[in-house]
């Protein structure tokens, strides 16, 4: 008995040794994630008045539709405005401006330019295309430092390495931390990684929009499929096919495609979808296909698990007091099994979410510099960007970059959880 009880002892600390373990690894994952991440959601920000010479920006009114004029001679006139003005020097306004805080910068264009980002030159542009109004005006706006400026100010560089290694010059580096030093350049919260598609001309100003909305037309298309077939299929297996050969060999090969590599997917979803159906390459579409082909397996079997725990004396009830088959599924199975099936789909969802090599054979790495409208139109997902990212040459700034992606992943993922787990709990039933 003695031995027993210290076997049972030594047993009973080993669990809770293995989940405190467990816990400890799991605490250290997330903290140092959040550890790199969270930082990189603040950049370095210039914070300046902006005076919009009409001297530099030498440009007619915009045009505005005349009476008896046609849609298109009024766009044509408009893309001729829009052209004129994307040949303005908006690098000579932001120039200017840094030099009324940096006097001894006037003799140094192109130095003064190196602390901004470029992207930030067609954001001026853009908002002279909203407001031609502000022609002339002074306006106090944020403007985002150049990574690499970002990079020096945040101590991500060693600043004992020679000249030859460090991606600004001297006086560049100076003038950033003057600038920092004055107020100019701030640390403040961006909103550019959730506003802003992929770039690689501005890399401060690289964002996650595009990646977002094509991981979200995803799983939505996965969830629209996977979730009726996969549901149906089980629901078929498991109530009303006849137990023969056909169905074992079947059910065999439900459970062997679980199994099955991701990557294997992506190569049916090449071949089938875009050689095959000639479907656009790099498309949510296609990339939702394919999760919900990889998806399928996962949510039939643990629909048919949820209806195998229903008791069979509900069926049997049912059918007692003359219901037929499918009035005894639909009307009382169905019900009690819901929180099991929302658990499957779950689990679905949050595989396919992350899922990285079934995508990159399917073309969603390529470079995408715009936002998806539709699921028709070229797009990546999040994982497929934080692979990209942490790829950059300049790990300094993106390897912080790329663990705020993961946040932000993991967010999107704990948020569809969360609205599954309230719907489970919601219909959740006992008895």
């Amino acid at each position: 008995m003695r031995r027993r009880q210290v076997r049972e002892k030594l047993f009973h600390w080993s669990g809770i040794a293995a989940v405190v373990i467990a816990l400890t690894l799991v605490g250290i994952f997330f903290g140092t994630i959040l550890k790199t991440g969270l930082p990189a959601f603040w950049q370095s920000t210039f914070v300046m008045d902006v005076h919009f010479d009409p001297e530099v920006v030498q440009i007619g009114p915009k045009p505005e539709p005349m009476p008896g004029e046609s849609p298109a001679a009024y766009q044509q006139r408009f893309n001729q405005w829009q052209l004129d003005l994307g040949f303005v020097d908006f690098g000579q306004i932001i120039h200017k401006s840094i030099v009324k805080q940096l006097p001894e910068a006037a003799e140094h264009p192109d130095e003064t330019l190196a602390l901004v980002t470029s992207g930030e030159l067609f954001a001026l542009r853009d908002r002279v295309v909203a407001d031609p109004g502000i022609i002339g005006q002074t306006v106090r706006l944020k403007l985002l430092a150049d990574a690499n400026v970002d990079v020096w100010l945040k101590g991500n560089i060693d600043r004992d390495l020679p000249d030859t290694q460090q991606q600004l010059s001297p006086l560049v580096r100076a003038w950033a931390d003057q600038l920092q030093a004055s107020g100019v350049i701030q640390n403040k919260f961006s909103t550019a990684i959730f506003m802003n598609p992929d770039s690689r001309s501005s890399l401060a100003s690289a964002g996650l929009a595009g990646a977002f909305m094509g991981s979200l037309f995803m799983m939505i298309i996965v969830i629209l499929l996977a979730m009726p077939i996969g549901v149906a299929a089980a629901i078929y297996l498991e109530e009303f096919a006849p137990k023969n050969r056909l169905t074992d060999l079947i059910e065999v090969n439900i459970n062997n495609l679980a199994a099955v590599p991701s990557i294997v997917f992506g190569l049916l979803g090449a071949v089938v979808f875009i050689m095959w159906f000639n479907l656009p390459m790099s498309s949510s579409l296609v990339g939702g296909l394919v999760l919900t082909l990889m998806t399928l397996p996962t949510v039939i079997i643990a629909t048919r698990a949820a209806l195998k725990a229903v008791p069979p004396s509900i069926r049997e009830a049912a059918l007692g007091v003359g219901a037929s088959k499918m009035q005894a599924i639909t009307h009382h199975v169905l019900p009690l099994a819901r929180p099991g099936i929302l658990t499957a789909m779950i689990i679905g969802v949050a595989q396919a979410l992350g899922e990285t090599g079934p995508l990159l054979l399917i073309g969603m790495s390529a470079f995408v510099a715009s936002i998806p409208a539709t699921p028709f139109d070229q797009s990546t997902a999040l994982p497929v960007q934080i692979y990209l990212w942490e790829s950059n040459e300049l790990r300094n700034f993106f390897e912080g970059r790329g663990s705020a992606a993961i946040i932000v992943l993991l967010g999107m993922m704990l948020a569809l959880n969360a609205v599954a787990i309230w719907l489970r709990k919601r219909f959740e039933t006992r008895w």
